[in-house]
């Protein structure tokens, strides 16, 4: 009997082991930058582009400030609708994505270079070909967490419905470089991200050529089944072990708000049954900033315009801005400010 527990004892201590050899404590003085990406021409349903003033309008920034972060805002991009955009290989408006992503890129550059954590308010999740291309412009390698219902692993040939913003991890990693044709506008963007440093959390919806791709690079992925299998402590602690079996790198969280069910974040383009719960949800987050390793942030696909109510709409962009706070230190527990004290009498 003794035995046994002196085991469970071991267990339990390896366990723990494991678990907090991911968490280093984050840097005291947490500083952002905020990137407004007004940018819908990734995909075809307008109302993605108000995404960024609603998110900000929800208080965004005075939150971040009162949970101790330092915020610059570096406004909203401007974006050019490039005259007759034709499609080319079958995929809409390249030309105009190449541009805004290109910009979005330089953008993302500056914010890091500025030396803060980058968070990148969508628009359509095309914009992770030039938010991550930015981030590694300026830092190097990156660790990759995509956080979808969706894979977005598509090629321009293998796309479905034309639409890039569920093309842009195909557009970002080397080994699917020899694969991509040719694109107007897009001769800046050189791929930057290794299959190896990838994961997904989330996928549900995913189409038979990226299914084929993820299973031919051998891309890490948790789908809801491995989600509702191990629950989303094994899943953060397996998904760091991952990327981290290497070496340690920078990550960029490229956060899809269609991860989340419907029932909770209903005003997006594509949703997708059976998600993650809102605990799940800022459970990815809260982990990641416990790393100390969260270098940027994407937030797209909130869609004002696609709730049907204005609760939707509501519960939509307050988890949004739930999810990004989790980003930059907000506890469910409670926080103070670090200076605190008790009032004496």
């Amino acid at each position: 009997m003794k035995s046994a527990r002196t085991l469970q004892q071991l267990s339990l201590t390896v366990k723990r082991s494991l678990h907090h050899h991911h968490h280093r404590p984050p840097p005291l003085h947490r500083s952002v930058g905020i990137i407004g990406a007004p940018f819908s021409k990734g995909q075809s349903k307008d109302g993605v582009e108000c995404a960024p003033n609603k998110l900000r309008a929800a208080g965004l920034l005075d939150r971040l400030q009162q949970q101790g972060c330092a915020v610059k805002d570096y406004g909203n991009l401007t974006f050019e609708n490039v005259a007759l955009d034709e499609p080319v290989n079958g995929s809409k408006s390249v030309r105009t994505v190449g541009s805004a992503n290109q910009r979005l890129s330089e953008a993302v550059k500056a914010v890091k270079r500025d030396g803060h954590t980058a968070m990148i308010l969508g628009g359509d999740h095309s914009l992770a070909i030039g938010s991550i291309h930015g981030h590694t412009a300026a830092v190097g390698p990156v660790s990759v967490v995509w956080v979808d219902a969706h894979a977005d692993i598509n090629t321009p040939l293998t796309s479905n419905t034309g639409n890039v913003h569920g093309q842009p991890m195909s557009y970002l990693l080397y080994e699917l470089q020899s694969k991509l044709p040719p694109l107007p506008n897009f001769s800046w963007m050189k791929p930057c991200v290794s299959s190896r440093d990838l994961v997904y959390i989330g996928l549900r919806d995913v189409d038979p050529a990226e299914h084929y791709i993820m299973k031919l690079l051998a891309v890490k992925a948790f789908c809801m089944t491995q989600v509702d299998q191990l629950g989303m402590a094994r899943v953060m602690e397996e998904t760091c072990d991952y990327l981290w079996d290497r070496a340690k790198k920078p990550i960029h969280l490229s956060y899809d708000i269609d991860a989340i069910d419907p029932s909770i974040t209903p005003a997006t383009g594509t949703p997708a049954v059976g998600g993650l719960t809102y605990r799940e949800g800022v459970y990815i987050t809260e982990y990641l900033y416990q790393t100390g390793l969260l270098s940027a942030v994407d937030m797209v696909e909130v869609n004002p315009l696609r709730g049907r109510t204005e609760d939707d709409v509501r519960s939509t962009v307050s988890t949004a801005v739930d999810l990004l706070l989790g980003c930059f230190g907000r506890r469910r527990e409670g926080n103070h400010p670090p200076d605190y004290s008790l009032p004496e009498p």
